[in-house]
């Protein structure tokens, strides 16, 4: 019971939005990751990159604020590896990655 009570009070608990931020927030990544069923032809490329930036600057935010928020980093970091694979996944079905592939091995 003391365990729950120390977390409940904690500058990162239930009563802030340190928690609730990040708790709220990984809706984000996870509808990213069910999106990576979808055909890559329904990806919106400038979205995806605005996405890669947020997240970018939300891990910077989240390792920057006192206290730390280690949930909303960890929440950050897991949408830009989901939004990264999606750009990949763009940048394929547009063509773009085997131009460069093929200017490589020329």
């Amino acid at each position: 019971m003391g365990i729950l009570r120390t977390f409940w009070n904690s500058p990162i608990g239930p009563k802030t939005t340190h928690f609730w931020g990040p708790f709220v927030n990984w809706s984000i990544p996870i509808a990213a990751m069910t999106d990576t069923q979808k055909p890559p032809e329904l990806i919106s490329g400038n979205m995806t990159k605005v996405m890669c930036v947020y997240s970018a600057l939300g891990m910077r935010f989240a390792y920057m604020v006192q206290p730390r928020n280690y949930h909303l980093l960890v929440c950050h970091a897991a949408n830009e590896t989901v939004q990264l694979y999606q750009l990949s996944r763009w940048l394929r079905a547009q063509g773009h990655l085997q131009e460069e592939n093929k200017d490589a091995e020329t």
